[in-house]
C-alpha cells in the first residue's frame, strides 16, 4: 500500500477496532447469564459434577471482566490493549470451564475467530498464541480427569498427548488459514479504501468544476457542458440541468446552436456554423485550452463564442469540453473606438499619417484601377498665420482645410492629415480635375473667426494619365504638382517666399 492508502487504512482500523470491542463487551455481558443458565442445568440434573458456588463464581468473574473491559473500551476504546483484554477475558473464561469439568464445550478456537474481526495481524497472532498455550496447560491440568472417565485411556499422559496432538494440528490449520482470511480482508478493506479515495477524489473534483460551471454561467450569456465521451450536452443556465443525447452520424451543432444560429448576421452564417460545428471541435481543440471567435447577433449586437477544454486525454484530445457565448458588443465598440482614435487625427478628426502609411502597404500589395487618384495638399500661409495671429488661427485655418477637403471629396475616397499644414488624399474618379476645382470653390466660400480666407494648393497624379506608375510614384508625382500649384499662388499673389 502507498502512504496515503496506508494512512487510510489505519484509520478504518481505529474505527474498526472501536466498533468490534463494543460488540465484544456486549458478548461478554451475555456470557455473565452463563452462570444462571449453568445453574438451572444442575438444577435439572444435567450437570453432574458442577456445583451452585461454580456457577456464581462464572456470572461474577464475567460481571467483573465485563465491567472493566467497558470502563476501558469508553477511556480508550481504539487501544489495542482494550481488544486484548476482551479477547484475554473470554479466554479466561474458557479456561475456568474447562477446569471446573463443565460439559458445555465451547471451541478453543473461538477467541482467534473472533480477533480476525480486529484485522490487525498482531492481535491475531496474540489470540493464537495465548489461546493455545492456555489450552495446552488446561488440557493438561484436566487430563486425569478425563482419564479416569475414559475407558480407553490407562494414563493422563496418554489421554493429554492424543487430545494436545489434534488441537494442535487443528491450530496449525487455524492459524494458517485465518492468516489467509486475515490477509485477503486486509487486501480487500485496502483496495475498497482506495476506490472509495478515488471516488472520493473525484467526486471532489467534479464537484470544484461544477462550481466552477456554476460560476461561469453566471458570466455568460450560454454556457454548455459537452461530453464527447458519452455524447451529451447540458445547459448549464437552464433551471433544470438536463442532458440531452447527440447523434455524431447524423448531428452537426448542438441544441444550443441550433437555436443561436437563427439570430446570427446572415453574411456571417457560413462563418458561425463553421466553427461551431460539433463534428470538428475535438480536432480543432485538441492540443488547446480554448478556441474563440467573435459573430453578430441582429439583437444584440458582438458576441464570442468559445469552445474550453474541460478534461483532456493524455494525448490532449478534449473529452470534456465547455462551450459559452458572451456579449462582447460593448468591448468591440472600445475596440472599435481606439482603433479609430489610433487612425485619426485629433484636431481634424480626419485619417492620421498613421492610417495612411498602413492602407499605402495594401495599395502596394494590390491592384489600383483606372480611377485611382492621389491628392497632394499643403495650406498656404500657415506660417504667416501663426506668426501674425498665433496657433488659435493657425489651428482653424488646418481644420477649415480639413473641412475644404472631406466635404470635397465626400464619400469617394479617404483624407489624411500626414504633417502641420499637409494632406493627402486617396480617392476614385474619373474627373480629378473637378475635385481640385470644387476644392478651390469651397476654400473661396471659408471664413473663419481670426482668418477671413483660406488658400489650398492642391496637386494629383491618376492611374490614369500614369498607366505604369506605383503608388509611391503617384505620390511623388502629386506631390510635385502641389509644389508647381503653391509657386504658381505666390507668383500670383507677388509673395516672395524667400523673404
Amino acid at each position: 500500500m502507498d502512504k496515503s492508502a496506508d494512512r487510510q487504512y489505519t484509520e478504518f482500523k481505529l474505527k474498526n477496532r472501536t466498533k468490534v470491542n463494543r460488540y465484544l463487551n456486549v458478548v461478554m455481558w451475555f456470557f455473565v447469564i452463563t452462570g444462571p443458565a449453568i445453574a438451572l442445568g444442575v438444577l435439572g440434573g444435567v450437570f453432574h459434577n458442577v456445583s451452585y458456588l461454580t456457577c456464581f463464581y462464572i456470572s461474577a468473574m464475567m460481571a467483573v471482566l465485563s465491567a472493566i473491559h467497558l470502563v476501558l473500551v469508553k477511556k480508550i476504546p481504539t487501544s489495542t490493549a482494550t481488544s486484548i483484554f476482551a479477547l484475554t477475558a473470554l479466554n479466561v473464561l474458557l479456561v475456568y470451564m474447562a477446569c471446573v469439568h463443565v460439559s458445555l464445550h465451547l471451541t478453543w478456537f473461538l477467541v482467534p475467530l473472533l480477533s480476525l474481526l480486529f484485522c490487525d495481524r498482531f492481535i491475531f497472532f496474540y489470540a493464537v498464541g495465548v489461546n493455545y498455550v492456555l489450552m495446552v496447560l488446561t488440557t493438561w491440568v484436566t487430563a486425569p480427569f478425563y482419564a479416569m472417565t475414559r475407558t480407553d485411556y490407562t494414563e493422563p499422559a496418554a489421554y493429554f498427548t492424543d487430545v494436545i496432538s489434534g488441537l494442535t494440528i487443528e491450530t496449525l490449520i487455524m492459524c494458517v488459514s485465518g492468516f489467509i482470511v486475515l490477509r485477503l480482508a486486509v487486501e480487500y478493506y485496502s483496495e475498497l479504501l482506495r476506490q472509495n479515495a478515488t471516488i472520493n477524489e473525484q467526486q471532489r473534483s467534479m464537484k470544484e468544476k461544477m462550481d466552477i460551471l456554476d460560476s461561469m454561467a453566471e458570466i455568460y450569456d450560454n454556457v454548455n457542458l459537452i461530453d464527447f465521451v458519452e455524447n451529451t450536452e447540458m445547459s448549464l443556465r437552464e433551471p433544470e440541468q438536463v442532458k440531452h443525447g447527440i447523434d455524431m452520424d447524423k448531428q452537426t451543432h448542438t441544441l444550443m446552436n441550433q437555436r443561436i444560429k437563427n439570430r446570427v448576421m446572415s453574411d456571417q452564417l457560413d462563418a458561425f456554423l463553421t466553427f461551431t460545428n460539433i463534428t470538428t471541435v475535438r480536432e480543432r481543440l485538441t492540443g488547446k485550452k480554448v478556441i474563440s471567435a467573435d459573430f453578430i447577433d441582429v439583437v444584440s449586437g458582438w458576441f464570442r463564442a468559445q469552445y474550453i477544454t474541460a478534461e483532456a486525454s493524455s494525448h490532449g484530445v478534449p473529452n470534456m469540453v465547455i462551450y459559452t457565448t458572451r456579449n462582447v458588443d460593448e468591448e468591440k465598440r472600445r475596440e472599435e473606438h481606439l482603433v479609430r482614435i489610433s487612425m485619426t487625427d485629433e484636431l481634424t478628426r480626419l485619417f492620421n499619417r498613421r492610417c495612411y502609411e498602413e492602407d499605402l502597404t495594401q495599395y502596394r500589395s494590390g491592384p489600383l484601377g483606372d480611377d485611382f487618384v492621389l491628392l497632394s495638399v499643403d495650406v498656404n500661409g500657415l506660417k504667416k498665420v501663426n506668426d501674425t495671429k498665433g496657433h488659435a488661427a493657425g489651428d482653424e485655418l488646418i481644420k477649415g482645410a480639413a473641412d475644404c477637403l472631406a466635404l470635397s471629396v465626400g464619400n469617394g475616397g479617404k483624407v489624411y492629415r500626414t504633417g502641420g499644414d499637409e494632406f493627402i488624399a486617396v480617392l476614385r474618379t474619373e474627373d480629378p480635375e473637378g475635385i481640385r476645382s470644387l476644392i478651390a470653390e469651397r476654400s473661396a466660400q471659408w471664413h473663419g473667426i481670426y482668418t477671413d480666407e483660406i488658400a489650398l494648393s492642391v496637386g494629383f497624379a491618376s492611374r490614369r494619365d500614369h498607366p505604369d506608375a506605383t503608388v509611391d510614384d503617384l505620390e511623388r508625382m502629386a506631390d510635385a504638382d502641389m509644389y508647381a500649384e503653391k509657386e504658381k499662388y505666390y507668383r500670383e499673389k507677388g509673395i516672395d517666399r524667400r523673404r
